[in-house]
């Protein structure tokens, strides 16, 4: 788990790409066997899919570096402090 942590880390752009791409694909697989969309609607639809996917991960991910910058930094700090 550490091992995906840090390429995540150190690919962030990448991840994220990687994580639209694949909802864009994943969405067009799933109109184009469930609904009889054009295929221009049927991008469109899966565009919106990723974006709202996209910005759920940008969410997820800012809180993550709120919490890590705020609470394990701040444990840090404290126990310096302290001794």
């Amino acid at each position: 788990m550490e091992a995906v942590q840090s390429w995540v880390l150190e690919h962030k752009l990448t991840s994220i790409g990687g994580i639209w791409a694949s909802t864009v694909g994943a969405s067009l697989a799933y109109t184009r066997s469930r609904t009889p969309l054009k295929p221009s609607l049927r991008l469109i639809h899966a565009r919106m899919h990723a974006q709202a996917i996209t910005l759920a991960v940008l969410s997820g991910a800012a809180a993550y570096h709120y919490y890590e910058k705020n609470y394990n930094s701040g444990n840090c700090s404290k126990q310096a402090g302290e001794n």
